[in-house]
């Protein structure tokens, strides 16, 4: 219980399903601050007691569980370390997939409970991840990265429920949670200023802005500020020639070379991703034609993806701007998550599936933005279904 309205809405619900249900807050700090500032964090002494409050009105057991250390290690060091290297990384999926549904359910495990209940907007259908039905609140993109154990031990009471009957739920029920504002920020930078936090983790570490042609345009204070798709901030000291905005196209963590140009400089068609984690079917023997979500709160797009060894392949339908390494990329069909991994490169080249047995083929072409035509229609094969189920059939 966050503090929040949607883990006290969950808990009650779980309550009404008939199960025996303990509140439990965690401890991500080991100096929480007193209150909260607007929507930022959920781990204050005040979300503590909000979330006591809720859990009287429920009338079940509550507790706090000090997870700081590991919270500290797991998350908010990977998250540095991630920048550092040059990518862009998103420490609430990371919470989910190392504290949430890790050290969170191993220890309720332990203790005989069977599950945990969370607010997320998340459906989960026969152990298999579905999308919330309140498409615009929906979570399953910071989910996608737990495995089938994990989603085996998850319980989601709000997936069906859109935010505004949440909350009247909630007010129904007598929660002084109902008005709560969300939390959007990420909980550890208290003042949401990701910049000056990462620096006095990683102290100055000065480089320069070039251009695509290695022009120095400026210089900077530390790559680790950046993140690819960036239009604000960048501390070029004259416009282009043309007079169009720049964006980071490319970080490069060792020179700590920032690399800026024009937006169609973004256009990424191709996307090399590791980790892969298989929910909604098994790790595909062929390429699969589904659909791809690049960012938390990006719209999924067609895509065909494919298992190169232990790398996931995708090439994207139509080009796509701002991808970052060190985002998720999850595979959907339709609603249902199929997989996920993590982004390590991407390029504006294409690459055509390997035909069966086969390896994949690199061409030196790729679609310009705007024209009307794909020039290569990638295979429509069937989509593997989840674990133990035949693959559905196209007709």
């Amino acid at each position: 219980m966050s503090g929040g309205v949607d883990s006290a809405t969950a808990a009650a619900r779980a309550v009404d399903a008939g199960h025996e249900v303990t509140g439990v807050h965690l401890a991500l700090s080991s100096n929480p601050s007193s209150y909260r500032t607007g929507a930022r964090g959920c781990c204050t002494l005040e979300d503590a007691r909000d979330a006591r409050r809720a859990a009287d009105v429920i009338g079940i057991p509550f507790y706090v569980w000090d997870m700081a250390e590991r919270f500290r290690r797991d998350v908010v060091e990977d998250f540095v370390a991630e920048y550092a290297a040059g990518r862009t990384p998103n420490p609430c999926l990371r919470c989910n997939e190392k504290i949430k549904f890790a050290a969170v359910l191993d220890r309720a495990v332990a203790l005989g409970f069977d599950a945990v209940c969370t607010g997320h907007y998340a459906r989960i259908r026969d152990g298999v991840l579905f999308r919330a039905a309140d498409r615009a609140k929906d979570q399953s993109y910071v989910l996608a990265v737990l495995t089938p154990a994990q989603l085996g031990g998850a319980m989601f009471p709000l997936g069906d429920t859109p935010k505004d009957r949440v909350r009247a739920e909630a007010a129904g029920r007598g929660l002084a949670v109902a008005d709560k504002p969300d939390s959007h920020d990420v909980c550890f930078i208290a003042d949401g200023d990701t910049k000056a936090f990462l620096t006095r983790q990683l102290g100055q570490a000065p480089g320069q802005i070039v251009d695509q042609s290695g022009t120095v345009l400026g210089e900077h204070d530390g790559a680790y500020a950046f993140t690819v798709g960036q239009r604000r901030g960048l501390r070029v000291g004259r416009p282009a020639d043309d007079g169009r905005p720049r964006y980071v196209l490319d970080i490069e963590p060792v020179t700590r070379t920032v690399t800026v140009g024009p937006a169609e400089g973004l256009d990424v068609t191709e996307i090399t991703a590791t980790r892969p984690v298989w929910t909604g079917c098994a790790p595909p023997p062929e390429p699969i034609a589904c659909l791809v979500q690049l960012r938390a709160h990006g719209d999924a797009q067609a895509c065909t993806a494919w298992l190169d060894g232990d790398m996931l392949r995708i090439t994207l339908h139509r080009p796509a701007r701002g991808v970052a390494p060190g985002q998720a990329a999850v595979l959907y069909d339709d609603d249902m998550v199929l997989g996920s991994a993590t982004i390590t490169g991407t390029s504006a080249f294409r690459t055509s599936p390997p035909p069966r047995g086969g390896r994949s083929v690199r061409t030196g072409t790729a679609r310009k933005a705007g024209s009307d035509a794909w020039p290569w229609a990638p295979p429509l094969t069937p989509r593997p279904g989840p674990p133990g189920r035949p693959a559905p059939v196209r007709s």
